[in-house]
């Protein structure tokens, strides 16, 4: 993916990390998750919008003051001086990608929107809804943004990849997630605490991986 360098600020791409997050610009390690601004590639997030940024004057009724995004939009430029950007207050966001013209320079600017297809247009209609909301309304529109419903078993995935990198044993795991009174006798317990637990291992493995790159290109990982 790609990470924020700076917000309202366009930063060259840094070199590339080898690893499975695959960071074009790196975010801060040490900053809280609602402060960070995560950009994720087109590829993994086929939400994306794709824009061409024209200047615009204020007789058109269709522009838009850059300005007045300012506090949601984070711009990065990748190496080959295209920008890539992400309007987010840390719990929502709204991908786009510029194909020619610039979102770092502000102003009044006119957004040509490339929507094409049947297939490649669908996931696009929705954050083309959120930004046109954004922009009226200058907040995300909660009727826009569904709670996912696999988000509370993510969070678990994560907690458990967590305890696993910090040295916790299956039985230690399960009686946080699950209490000691769940537990009892690790040996002699039902197999479904020890089995749950082999499977939320293998989930969270799974996606430390690189299964979190399907999230938003299939809506979920498989169970």
């Amino acid at each position: 993916m790609l990470a924020r360098a700076s917000r309202r600020a366009v930063y060259p791409a840094s070199v590339p990390i080898l690893r499975d997050g695959a960071f074009t610009f790196a975010e801060e390690p040490a900053r809280h998750a609602p402060e960070a601004r995560i950009i994720w590639r087109a590829d993994l997030d086929p939400g994306t919008l794709d824009v061409v940024v024209v200047s615009a004057d204020c007789a058109d009724s269709d522009h838009v003051m850059l300005e007045e995004l300012a506090p949601w939009l984070t711009v990065v430029a990748g190496p080959d001086g295209r920008e890539h950007a992400v309007l987010s207050d840390g719990w929502h966001h709204i991908r786009l990608d510029v194909e020619t013209g610039s979102l770092a320079r502000g102003g009044r600017v006119l957004l040509l929107y490339r929507l094409q297809g049947l297939v490649s247009a669908r996931p696009r209609l929705l954050p083309l809804r959120r930004f046109l909301d954004l922009v009226e309304h200058h907040r995300f529109a909660a009727s826009l943004f569904p709670r996912d419903p696999y988000i509370a078993r993510w969070l678990v995935l994560l907690r458990v990849h967590d305890a696993l990198a910090a040295g916790a044993s299956q039985r230690e795991i399960a009686e946080v997630l699950l209490g000691a009174g769940h537990v009892g006798d690790w040996k002699s317990r039902s197999d479904w605490v020890r089995s749950r637990v082999r499977r939320l291992v293998r989930g969270a493995g799974a996606m430390a991986r690189g299964g979190y790159r399907s999230l938003m290109r299939h809506g979920r990982t498989s169970r």
